[in-house]
């Protein structure tokens, strides 16, 4: 990839300054100081609409997410490639352990609900799909999926059938604590690749399995998200608890066959599984999921 020559075509002629930002582990991200920026570019990685990405949702979901506030200005989408480029945004990224102070987790679920309530996208997102989805394109690619496969598409049906009709909402779907800067005044939310219509409690629970919420702060997102604790909103949180690890997992397994970035995703998924057996054991698990 020849970074210089992207900025190049973007900013023909400008004096610019590019730097490299870390963060994700599926595209490359550059901090571009050019006139009227700063900005930030973002280039997508190999076959990464294997991974159910699509840069024009990207785009639009970006876009979608700034009108409420909580997305940063989308300044431009280069095609045919899907370059995105975004302002840049004076603030820092929340450490994992500031996620779960409890002023972070309501400006969070603020922050969520006004997404949730936005613009609709011009793409679907659900869980269950994307978990086989990524079963068959790993197959395709010759990956072996790992054995804990079978027993969690098992478990994945039941949650289907107990989570039963939901309105399908705008929803980020990747909300690790990277995808998430503070600028003094507000959270913002980048990163806007796996979003689409779905289920807000993917959402929520993607959010609170990422950050590593206990129980009593996933109770005061919440009351913070709905301004009450519903017996009936906290099974849901926890059902979608195992599918956010088994998205995530299933997601390393596909990246292991597709991608040429230096990173043990083998160790990645293996980690999801587990952690998604642990959340299976647990008993308020058990009991939602029984119910």
């Amino acid at each position: 990839m020849d970074v210089d020559a992207i900025v190049a075509r973007i900013w023909p002629g400008a004096d610019v300054e590019t730097q490299v930002l870390g963060g994700g582990i599926t595209n490359h991200n550059f901090k571009v100081d050019a006139p009227g920026g700063p900005y930030v570019l973002r280039v997508a990685g190999r076959d990464t609409e294997l991974l159910g990405i699509d840069r024009t949702v990207e785009y639009e979901a970006a876009l979608a997410a700034a009108a409420v506030g909580v997305g940063p200005e989308v300044v431009e989408l280069v095609e045919p490639e899907g370059y995105l480029v975004t302002r840049w945004v004076e603030g820092e990224i929340v450490a994992l352990e500031r996620m779960r102070d409890p002023d972070v987790i309501t400006r969070v679920a603020h922050a969520l609900r006004a997404v949730h309530r936005g613009p609709s996208l011009p793409a679907r997102f659900n869980a269950f799909r994307v978990v086989e989805d990524y079963r068959s394109i790993a197959f395709a690619r010759g990956a072996e999926v790992p054995p804990p496969y079978a027993w969690a598409r098992q478990v994945a049906r039941r949650i289907e059938r107990a989570r039963g009709a939901f309105a399908e909402r705008p929803c980020h779907n990747d909300l690790l604590n990277a995808n998430f800067i503070d600028d003094g005044k507000r959270i913002r939310i980048v990163d806007w690749e796996y979003a689409g219509m779905g289920d807000i409690f993917f959402d929520l629970a993607n959010f609170s399995v990422n950050n590593e919420l206990g129980p009593d702060e996933r109770r005061l997102l919440l009351d913070a998200y709905a301004g009450s604790v519903r017996p009936q909103d906290e099974r849901a949180l926890e059902l979608m608890l195992f599918m956010s690890d088994f998205r995530e997992a299933m997601w390393g397994v596909v990246q292991g066959a597709v991608s040429a970035l230096d990173f043990d995703f083998g160790s990645y998924a293996t980690e999801h599984f587990a952690r998604m057996e642990s959340t299976a054991a647990a008993p308020a698990f058990v009991a939602a999921l029984g119910d």
